[in-house]
């Protein structure tokens, strides 16, 4: 099975690394956790979760800033749901990286900001060794 690694710009590679940081908070999964079933009211989720208003916004704000949920407005009330496809597409990102296939398809272009300074160095002296060539 071939499965491409889907983040090799550095954009893709932000945004990411800022779903994966959303992730990284066991309240946020929780909030993700009850959202699993479908579409929820930020009422529901303080009741189901415990937790103080202020406290559930910051959450939420994250995890809608990272592209991990939606929200939809219907009068005074918000409600959220998981975005389609984006768990999908994480875990296509993971499998990518661990690809047993060609070492090319692993290789993230050389950022501007790391051109010429010592980690190229190192890359070009592991090329001219014939390391990982």
């Amino acid at each position: 099975m071939n499965v491409p690694v889907i983040v090799t710009t550095e954009s893709g590679r932000a945004q990411l690394a800022r779903r994966f940081h959303a992730l990284s908070d066991t309240t946020r999964l929780a909030i993700l956790d009850s959202l699993r079933a479908g579409e929820c009211c930020v009422c529901d989720l303080q009741s189901t979760l415990a937790a103080a208003q202020s406290r559930l916004s910051f959450h939420l704000r994250v995890l809608k800033d990272a592209g991990l949920i939606t929200q939809r407005k219907d009068g005074r009330w918000s409600w959220y749901q998981v975005a389609p496809g984006v768990i999908g597409e994480m875990s296509a990102a993971l499998q990518g990286l661990t690809h047993h296939g060609s070492r090319a398809s692993l290789r993230y272009p050389v950022p501007d900001a790391v051109k010429g300074s010592f980690v190229r160095d190192v890359s070009a002296e592991a090329d001219a060794s014939g390391c990982c060539g």
